[in-house]
């Protein structure tokens, strides 16, 4: 039960897309679940109005005729009897079904109902009487040259096997809830035959998924972080002495977090905090702070950041910060030269080091630390759960905090974050200004080019984001390659225009940030790979285009690359869609009330922003309409973890945490 290739009609090719939307086995075929379905039901055609869809059946009354025009396009006419009355079927693009429709046999057809002229525009035909029958269709996600057909007929040779599938879900759950068993589920959500029974594998499949991800999260609360910490004696004037020193004024919400995690430090409980703010709300000053906490009592630092530009900046600003102290800060990343790295793992292992910061070359076997004290990750969603307990594991029993600049729901936040201590800052720093949001669409973009020209002759700096789509769907950089023309044609004799996407190498990415920050380029067109937290002041405007493609969390989030000075600062979103759902972000800047709206309108896809989700994404649960679910398996899976935390549930729930 495990080779694509045995499945009938499947072969290299087939496999290879297969492979392309994460199917490799036979078992990931079975889980490949169907995204929505189509309800096919015979309409009663009395009861319908102009343009209404329509789902009829009858006998073909007429051979069809076909009129071909623009070379490749057809139109094919022919009549059906439904019995009370003949109607007139047109069907564009369909000539190659000609020799199907035959008189007098049997067809469905599925279109809009032109009740003035008796005419059906088809959509789609099916060579059957659907009669009183209800047929559920499941459909799939899938892409080019991979039918949605094809997928059903290999997933249907499968499930009429006998195969073994792992139910993650404890026989006393299932009993309890009067959940179906896993064969069955599988059977029905790819081949439901009625309503009731579809949303019964449903509930059980939404459930095993979310028992699954809240078992995780309670093993590794429960495992790994409810551990003595270290011990701390720190005369808080020191902190409030630093405080005052430094050249601004530190916001109320700041003030607090800093309390947080003082207390969290000199608690011989480990301090495991999520520290979470709004774009530009002053959180990496706190991480700092917490940084001086932690050498006061003498212990080693350590920072990781998701890229290598941002290690940089934090290795700068902290330098600067610190140049009054005698505090020894390193820079460790992949470009770190040998000779370089050498000394540094020398100088880790001696103490010499007070704080390093770095990318993921801070968790290498190489690195070994004297006494690491604290670990600090930054946008701690863009790293694995392995990668972050590495670093941590480099410690004996370090205290832990963790940034993200995507605000959460604080609803979600208690239930997905359990036990962990959440601060939040939610003032901004005096002197920073609302970026000012205008929504244009396509039709206004001479105005659009006049707003950049005006920032651009003002030495200023402009982001460029095209929409994101699919990272290995070509259309990605077309889009972006796109907009560079258009931005040549308008700007090109005048400003340097750079382009970043997803499929540079990391050095080409990092070669085009830096000559953005350095003002070398002045316009920089972009897909959502610029980096949250990058700070360019001399950046004033975000020009978003087909912003609807967007979630209004990262929308949010993009919008906060601009407005990091003292300057005017704009956000640009272009659309001809969903303008009800972008004015939101003309009015508001607050990301807490952003992402509050952002989950009534989209659920939990974009949490966490695009590709930033990879902890939160789910095939077929959805946090906000399932969220009592969640809160159930949540309760259920801590119960059953505290009496059966060697079972083999657990183990494998466990081995997947280690793949």
């Amino acid at each position: 039960m495990s080779s694509l290739n045995s499945i009938k009609g499947v072969g290299e090719k087939t496999i290879t897309l297969l492979n392309k939307i994460g199917i490799y086995s036979k078992i990931d075929l079975i889980n490949y679940y169907p995204y929505r379905y189509n309800v096919i039901k015979r309409s009663n055609i009395n009861e319908l109005k102009q343009d209404d869809k329509i789902i009829i059946d009858g006998v073909v009354e007429s051979l069809p005729s076909i009129f071909y025009y623009n070379r490749k396009m057809d139109k094919m006419n022919f009549k059906i009897n439904i019995g009370s009355k003949i109607i007139n079927i047109i069907i564009f693009n369909r000539g190659f079904l000609k020799n199907k429709i035959l008189l007098g046999s049997n067809i469905t057809i599925i279109g809009k109902y032109d009740i003035k002229h008796n005419t059906i525009i088809g959509n789609d035909i099916r060579f059957e009487s659907i009669g009183n029958k209800v047929v559920i269709e499941p459909i799939y996600h899938t892409i080019n040259n991979l039918s949605n057909n094809n997928l059903k007929k290999y997933i249907n040779e499968i499930i009429n096997e006998d195969f073994n599938v792992i139910d993650y879900i404890p026989e006393n759950l299932n009993n309890k809830y009067h959940f179906m068993s896993k064969i069955n589920t599988l059977r029905i959500i790819h081949n439901p035959k009625n309503i009731e029974e579809l949303k019964l594998a449903r509930l059980k499949l939404k459930y095993e998924e979310l028992f699954k991800f809240t078992l995780k999260i309670n093993y590794l609360k429960t495992n790994k972080i409810n551990r003595e910490g270290l011990e701390r004696i720190i005369d808080y004037k020191l902190v409030e002495d630093f405080i005052n020193k430094l050249p601004f004024k530190l916001t109320s919400d700041q003030l607090n977090s800093v309390k947080d995690i003082y207390n969290d430090l000199v608690d011989k409980k480990r301090m495991n905090r999520l520290l979470q703010g709004d774009v530009g709300s002053g959180k990496t000053i706190v991480s700092f702070i917490a940084i001086y906490i932690n050498y006061l009592s003498g212990y080693q630092s350590a920072i990781m950041a998701p890229t290598e530009i941002l290690a940089i900046q934090h290795y700068n600003n902290l330098n600067e910060l610190l140049s009054n102290y005698n505090i020894n800060v390193k820079l460790l990343t992949g470009k770190t030269s040998l000779k370089e790295k050498k000394q540094i793992y020398q100088d880790l292992e001696n103490g010499v080091i007070d704080i390093i910061i770095g990318t993921h070359a801070l968790i290498s076997d190489n690195v070994v630390y004297k006494n690491l004290g604290l670990v600090i990750t930054d946008e701690q969603h863009r790293f694995g759960v392995n990668q972050r307990d590495n670093l941590k594991n480099k410690g004996i029993t370090p205290d832990v905090l963790y940034m993200s600049a995507t605000p959460i729901p604080r609803t979600y936040a208690l239930t997905l974050y359990g036990e962990m201590d959440i601060s939040s800052i939610k003032t901004r720093p005096s002197g920073r200004k609302d970026v000012i949001t205008i929504l244009k669409s396509t039709t206004e973009i001479k105005d659009v080019l006049m707003s950049m020209y005006k920032e651009l002759k003002n030495n200023h700096q402009i982001y460029v984001i095209s929409p994101l789509v699919e990272e290995n769907e070509s259309v990605n950089l077309e889009d972006v390659y796109d907009l560079e023309n258009k931005m040549n044609k308008a700007f090109g004799k005048l400003y340097k225009i750079g382009v970043l996407h997803g499929k540079m190498i990391n050095e080409e990415k990092d070669k085009v940030m830096t000559s953005f920050k350095n003002n070398e380029i002045q316009i920089l067109i972009s897909t959502t790979v610029i980096e949250v937290g990058i700070d360019v002041s001399n950046a004033t405007m975000i020009v978003i285009f087909d912003s609807y493609r967007f979630g209004l969390s990262q929308l949010h989030q993009l919008r906060g690359r601009v407005g990091r000075n003292k300057l005017d600062s704009y956000c640009i979103l272009i659309s001809d869609k969903e303008t009800e759902r972008l004015n939101i972000l003309t009015k508001t800047s607050d990301g807490f009330q952003i992402s509050e709206e952002d989950f009534k309108l989209r659920g939990s896809g974009d949490l966490f922003g695009i590709r930033q989700s990879g902890d939160m994404r789910f095939k077929i649960a959805d946090l906000k309409k399932d969220f009592n679910i969640l809160v159930k398996a949540k309760d259920d899976s801590l119960e059953y973890l505290k009496n059966n935390s060697d079972s083999i549930i657990v183990s494998k729930i466990i081995n997947e945490l280690n793949e």
